[in-house]
């Protein structure tokens, strides 16, 4: 599992512990406390460590959730460095990938919609799709949406801050997303790992939100007044970033 300590990281090590397989995570800083999991340090802009762990460990399943955001080195040619070594041994890789490769211009999208970023993060994630086509074929591209879990997700954090007065923001009322929950996820990472599947699978959410409507309902689910929630205009701001990511339905 690459990128292992964040929030989909986690769940994915945690599920495919649970299943019985032998887990190997890495870590770029921080490394999780989860028990039963092999954890190693890598940094996957170095092609050289990425290559070294890969063939000492020889998987026969990589999955590779890590990325940052304003980091070319990390989300493209980072991406690129695993798939080169996932098909070097023939592990099975699964890529994770993001809405943010689409501008949100069309009515709606499916796997064989061609990517049209308009945001630097959503050119690098369309990189790696690209070098990762090329450099195997049989590898599962998994786009995906807004992630959610059980209160520890960025957006879930954000929404708390917001209705507690305790940081400044809005709500987008015209940023629409398809939100998963961080388990769902995971299990179909996990289930298309195993399956015989290759190319571009969306996995997201079957109902297209705003971010105001998430955080409405995460503000019920957790007993928060969501008329504490501001609200305001993706478009108004200035903030990067398409504001439609109307899929259809995985």
């Amino acid at each position: 599992m690459i990128g292992g300590s964040g929030l989909l990281g986690r769940e994915v090590t945690q599920q495919a512990r649970r299943a019985g397989a032998r887990v190997l995570a890495t870590f770029h800083r921080n490394e999780s406390a989860l028990p039963a999991i092999d954890w190693r340090p890598l940094d996957i802009r170095h092609r050289d460590n990425v290559t070294a762990l890969v063939q000492q460990s020889q998987p026969a399943v990589i999955i590779n959730a890590a990325y940052q955001q304003a980091d070319w080195a990390t989300t493209a040619d980072g991406a690129t460095h695993v798939a080169a070594a996932a098909a070097a041994v023939g592990a099975r890789l699964v890529h994770v990938s993001s809405d943010a490769v689409f501008s949100g211009l069309a009515d709606r999208y499916d796997e064989t919609c061609p990517p049209d970023p308009t945001t630097p993060y959503g050119a690098a994630k369309a990189a790696a799709e690209t070098a990762i086509k090329g450099l195997d074929p049989g590898a599962i591209i998994a786009r995906t949406s807004l992630i959610i879990g059980n209160g520890n997700s960025q957006h879930e954090a954000f929404v708390h801050s917001l209705a507690s007065g305790t940081t400044a923001g809005v709500l987008f009322t015209d940023d629409v997303r398809c939100p998963i929950h961080v388990t769902d996820l995971a299990s179909a990472l996990l289930e298309l790992a195993c399956s015989p599947h290759s190319g571009i699978h969306h996995i997201a959410g079957t109902d297209a939100l705003t971010r105001h409507e998430l955080g409405v309902l995460i503000a019920r689910r957790d007993g928060l007044d969501a008329a504490d929630l501001p609200t305001g205009l993706r478009a108004r701001t200035g903030t990067p970033g398409p504001s439609k990511y109307a899929w259809t339905a995985p």
